[in-house]
């Protein structure tokens, strides 16, 4: 898989929402091995978006499109600033359930010291998470160079999500929690999408 991340600032979520949904209408059949998108504006109205594909030659193809280059001329007039854009094909998919039945999306973006090793204990554990966090549907973590990385966290609701947060973790999930916290440099920085817009192929 192919993941791009595309975030940026904008002033009216509205019209940057209505854009995408005419992508999904009107670009998204045409868009050969696209297989999905979440997209989302926090409430300080920093838009974040991970788009995927089967891989890096399909979005190529589809970035290729006259159509596609239209409408992306229109819709970056709708941001403040440049975008900016993050490709990724070290990209680690958990799928508990269907993501687009997610009612809030949480994105987690930091840079970790050891990705490998990162990989290995996100794999873990997995049936004890699932019966843990019911609340969580799923993930998908796109790697960059230098260990930088964006996560995107599939959550049932809001409410869900922060009341799973609060419960205390078993001792084994707790170690691996640990672990995990302890290979990010720095603080990660979290973005809230309480209204997440999710698109797939029809």
């Amino acid at each position: 898989m192919f993941v791009q991340v595309i975030q940026g600032q904008v002033s009216n979520a509205g019209q940057v929402h209505a854009a995408l949904d005419r992508w999904a209408q009107e670009l998204a059949p045409g868009a050969s091995g696209w297989l999905g998108s979440t997209a989302g504006v926090t409430e300080d109205g920093r838009f974040m978006a991970l788009v995927r594909f089967e891989s890096e030659e399909a979005a190529r193809r589809n970035n290729d499109r006259p159509e596609q280059a239209t409408w992306w001329a229109q819709t970056s007039k709708l941001f403040i600033g440049e975008p900016s854009f993050h490709d990724s094909r070290d990209v680690v998919v958990d799928a508990i359930g269907d993501p687009n039945d997610a009612g809030f999306v949480q994105v987690i973006q930091g840079r970790g010291s050891d990705p490998a090793r990162a990989r290995e204990l996100m794999g873990q554990n997995s049936a004890e998470w699932a019966a843990f966090r019911p609340d969580i549907i799923g993930s998908v973590t796109a790697g960059y160079e230098g260990g930088a990385y964006t996560m995107e966290v599939y959550f049932t609701s809001e409410a869900a999500a922060h009341e799973g947060e609060r419960k205390e973790l078993p001792p084994k999930l707790k170690t691996q929690m640990e672990e995990m916290d302890a290979l990010n440099i720095g603080e990660p920085e979290f973005f809230d999408l309480k209204q997440p817009w999710l698109y797939s192929p029809r």
